[in-house]
Parts: C-alpha cells; sequence; structure tokens
C-alpha cells in the first residue's frame, strides 16, 4: 500500500513522518542527498515511489461518501460472508474493517445512530434523545427532525431540519474550513437524510411515499433544484410496480410508494438517486472535498418486520451488496474510486423475534403493552391521589406531570422514586433510571453510564424503563432500543486512500469516527465529539 504522507492533520504544517522514519524525522532534503543506492534502476524506482506516495499523502479526497444502512447488526457481515461478491466484499477486503464497533448509549434507535456518525457526539451532548419525544414547552411529541417554521418540498406536509440538533457534524467543520465544498444527505427517511449531513448542509433529500418521489424542505432552499424536480418527474419508483423479490410481489398500483420501502428495491431507489446527485452536483469532480451522506433505510423496514434470522434479511442483506457494488463502479467511473474515502455503519442492531428464540431455548418474549404504565400510574394514584400522572404516551420512557406535582406540594424526586419502584415490581423489567439518579450520576457502569450518555435534561424523561434481555414491546416483528450487543454491535469499515485495510478487532465505538474523520480531513473536530481519533488506520 501507498502511504498518504502529506496530512498537515499530523504534521504540524511540515511533512515531519518520511518512510520508515516514525514521527521525528529530520526536515525533507533532496533525493538525491539522501538516497546513495548502488543501482541506478533501484535509484529510479524509489525516488518514483517516493515521489507518488508524497503525492498521495498530500491531496485531500475529492469526495468522502458516509454510508449508513439501517438496522444492520455486525455479525449480517460474518453470518451472510459466503453471498456478498461485491460492494461488502470489496469493504471487507479492501478496508480497515472493525469488528468490534458499538454504541455507547441508550437508546439504540435511528435518530441517535444518525446524529453519532457524523457528529461524534451522545445524546446528552447533540439533544437528539430518540426519534421523537414527548416536548414540555409544546405539551406534544416531536420528532428529531421536525420543524413547524419551514415548508417540505416537493410534496405537502409540514418541513424539517436539524435545528434540533445542538452540536456541529463532519459536514458542517468540513464547510467552515473548506470553501467550495459541498455537503449533502440522502435516505428515505427524513432524520437519516438531516441529521448526518448537518446544520450547513448545501441538501437533504428523503422519499416521501405519499408523494412517490425525493422531497427537501425549504430550510435548505426555497425550491427543489431542477435536477431534483426532473429525477422526480421521470416517475422512477413507478419502475418498481409488480417487481417481485423472494415470495413477495410488490403492489402494482400506487401502494408501491409504501411498500417499496420496505423491500430491497428501496435501496435501488436511492442508489439511483444519489447517483444523479453527484452528476448533477459534481461532486467530486470539483477542486474541492464534498461530503455525501447517504443512509439505507429498506434494512430496517423489512427486519422489523420479519426479524434477523428470516430469509427476508439475508435476502435485502445480499441486495444490500449488489447496490454498493454498483455504487462503486458509478463512483469509480466518476471520481475514481482512488479519490473517494469511504465509511460505512449502521444506526443499531435489531434483536431476534421472541418466537424464533423461543423455539431455540432462547430466553425472551414480548411484554404487554401498557403493563408497566398501569403499575406506575396505580402506585402515584394509590399514593398521591388521582390525576394525569404521565403526560407522554411512551411504555418506556415517562414524563410527569410537574405541574400536579407543584399542586399537590410533593417533591419530583420523591414522585420518580416511587413511579421506579412500582415499575421494577414487573415481571421482565431489567433496569429503571430515575432523572434524580441521572442528575446525580447514582448508576451502575455497565447500563447505567449508557443511559446517562442519552439523557439530556431539558428533553429527556423523568423515568427509564429498560426490559430484560430479548423482552420487548409489540404484537408482531421486532425491535431494537436497548444497550445489548444484538443492538448496540454494528459495522465499522473504513476504505480508501490513505486507510490501512485488515482487521483491528479493539474495541471502540461509533463516536470515533467523526473524530477520526475531522483528523483525516485536517479539520476541526465536531463541537459535541467524545470520541476518539482510530490512529492506528491512518497511514
Amino acid at each position: 500500500m501507498v502511504a498518504n504522507l502529506g496530512r498537515s492533520r499530523l504534521l504540524g504544517g511540515q511533512s515531519r513522518l518520511k518512510a520508515g522514519c516514525g514521527q521525528n524525522c529530520p526536515p525533507h532534503r533532496p533525493y538525491h542527498k539522501r538516497i546513495m543506492l548502488k543501482s541506478s534502476g533501484v535509484r529510479r524506482a524509489a525516488v518514483l515511489a517516493i515521489l507518488c506516495a508524497a503525492q498521495m499523502w498530500a491531496a485531500p479526497p475529492k469526495l468522502v461518501v458516509a454510508i449508513v444502512v439501517d438496522q444492520f447488526r455486525y455479525d449480517y457481515l460474518t453470518r451472510f460472508r459466503a453471498s456478498y461478491h461485491a460492494g461488502f466484499e470489496r469493504l471487507l477486503t479492501k478496508g480497515a474493517v472493525f469488528t468490534n464497533a458499538r454504541y455507547e448509549q441508550y437508546p439504540t434507535v435511528t435518530a441517535v445512530g444518525h446524529s453519532t456518525f457524523m457528529s461524534g457526539a451522545t445524546p446528552s451532548m447533540s439533544g437528539i434523545i430518540g426519534n421523537e419525544w414527548y416536548d414540555r414547552e409544546t405539551g406534544k411529541t416531536v420528532t428529531s427532525v421536525s420543524d413547524d417554521s419551514v415548508k417540505l418540498l416537493g410534496a405537502a406536509g409540514d418541513g424539517a431540519s436539524p435545528k434540533r440538533m445542538l452540536v456541529s457534524t463532519i459536514g458542517d467543520e468540513l464547510k467552515i474550513a473548506r470553501a467550495g465544498s459541498k455537503v449533502i444527505g440522502i435516505s428515505l427517511k427524513d432524520r437519516s437524510a438531516i441529521l448526518p449531513a448537518g446544520h450547513m448542509a448545501d441538501g437533504a433529500y428523503w422519499f416521501d411515499p405519499r408523494a412517490g418521489s425525493f422531497v427537501s424542505s425549504a430550510f435548505y432552499f426555497a425550491e427543489l433544484p431542477a435536477w431534483v424536480a426532473a429525477y422526480n418527474a421521470a416517475r422512477p419508483a413507478d419502475g418498481f410496480r409488480g417487481a417481485h423479490w423472494l415470495d413477495h410481489v410488490l403492489p402494482s398500483d400506487a401502494a408501491v410508494y409504501a411498500a417499496l420501502e420496505g423491500s430491497p428495491y428501496g435501496n435501488d431507489l436511492v442508489e439511483s438517486f444519489v447517483e444523479r446527485a453527484v452528476q448533477a452536483e459534481k461532486l467530486g469532480q470539483r477542486d474541492a472535498t464534498d461530503l455525501l451522506a447517504v443512509s439505507f433505510s429498506a434494512n430496517d423496514y423489512v427486519g422489523h418486520a420479519a426479524g434477523p434470522d428470516s430469509p427476508e434479511v439475508k435476502e435485502v442483506s445480499i441486495q444490500t451488496d449488489k447496490v454498493f457494488g454498483k455504487l462503486f463502479n458509478f463512483l469509480d467511473k466518476a471520481v475514481g474510486m482512488a479519490n473517494v474515502l469511504v465509511i460505512l455503519t449502521a444506526d443499531h442492531g435489531v434483536a431476534p423475534v421472541p418466537e424464533v428464540n423461543a423455539a431455540r431455548k432462547m430466553p425472551g418474549g414480548r411484554m404487554p403493552a401498557g403493563v408497566v404504565r398501569k403499575a406506575v400510574e396505580t402506585a402515584l394514584i394509590d399514593k398521591y391521589g388521582a390525576g394525569q400522572w404521565i403526560l407522554s404516551p411512551s411504555d418506556v420512557a415517562f414524563y410527569f406531570n410537574r405541574e400536579l406535582i407543584r399542586q399537590k406540594k410533593l417533591d419530583a424526586a420523591e414522585v420518580e422514586r416511587t413511579a421506579a419502584d412500582a415499575a421494577r415490581a414487573v415481571a421482565h423489567v431489567f433496569r429503571v433510571y430515575t432523572r434524580e439518579m441521572l442528575m446525580h450520576g447514582a448508576v451502575d457502569p455497565e447500563v447505567g453510564s449508557q443511559v446517562m450518555n442519552g439523557f439530556y435534561a431539558p428533553r429527556s424523561p423523568d423515568v427509564y424503563v429498560l426490559l430484560e434481555p430479548y423482552w420487548l414491546y409489540g404484537s408482531k416483528g421486532t425491535t431494537h432500543s436497548t444497550t445489548f450487543s444484538y443492538d448496540a454491535h454494528v459495522p465499522v469499515i473504513f476504505m480508501g486512500p490513505g486507510i490501512k485495510p485488515g482487521r483491528f478487532n479493539r474495541q471502540i465505538s461509533v463516536n470515533d469516527v467523526a473524530p477520526t474523520l475531522a483528523t483525516y480531513l485536517d479539520i476541526e473536530t465536531p463541537s459535541g465529539s467524545v470520541g476518539r481519533c482510530l490512529a492506528e488506520i491512518l497511514f
């Protein structure tokens, strides 16, 4: 491999790393004074190799492609490895593969994973505490990207923006540092397009199943770019009407748009839009480093419905491998893969379907809806009297009625403890954490520290309830959100110039991706980053 030798991030402005020297080499001297080789042929070859290395190291990548596969457990790389012959094959053989990357916060859900990826921040820093949460100011549930102040472009509905994210991303820091850099986010889901791209993005695009087209927000521009409107006018999603996969057939009418998301073809649609974005925006084809953040969401829809042990999840994983192969081939022609840095991760994993676990004599089961909530409400009413004690609809995160607590002249911490005791008494409840415990750090290090990482006081609930391993809410399918390995263990792979390929078995956090990218690109680390630079993979 050719060393990427000239990034000032490691050099303090001047190149001090030379082949075989480490970090304390003397200042560069002309090659003819340093290299005294007997063979002129060997001399010329050595000089050419050094010049080539220096040239590659001095030039930053033209394009950074940050990829998230929604709901993709690490073990999908190993379980289905024999069936990968395209994109995953390339990443696994040419990339730096971290075998023990995990999320270090609760909950492990889409918005949190996507905000962490390019910011390096935990929810306690970013403010993105979940896909949605109860907002005390408005008295309603809000999403991680909902924004009533902007309108949706390309379809009817409310707009969205990254305004709820409190910290910067790699894309933000890149645009601050480098004039001319472009940052674009693309996904089927709004939060998955918006959060990794950051505040200063040139655009974020997601698929609206009602309109059957890609949409965006007035947060970025007054109207959709002409190339997006032209792409939508061709109605590419209609090409999947009646499409087959395994024993599934997509609808032949407008219902195909929603069904598309829960099939491998959803990823095909995203990939085709990515190709058009690269062409239209000339990403990686200008005198600047651009960032393209892409999230493939179809895996999540399929996984929720079928579970990690199903033929459907295997099939969508194999098709994702092919989609990545197509994308990399396109980028090779459009930009040249020698000029592209690729980073792959997932936003979370998923739990086995409880019935599947039961058949193989594993623990777990389905928690009846409302059972914990009812126990908590009953305990509060019995002790403190009637009233609407819980304002939020969730079964796992309780926001208490603070006005009622004041009216009854109660101590909020005592109310929390009463609720927590009631929740702990319910079968299959694993841990319960109150606001008071989290504010004072009075938690266990194994699980409580991860809940603390997910706690942002102005937005977070008063009580968290976590279920035992393999237990979940819902009458069918499966879900995710826990701190257990099946939800938290995900791939992290870097591939491109200046990256050492191979397997890296040391445990890391997904929070380490952003500071590593910042170091690689020689830009400021995102403002809320808590990770470390993965220097072991950098030449």
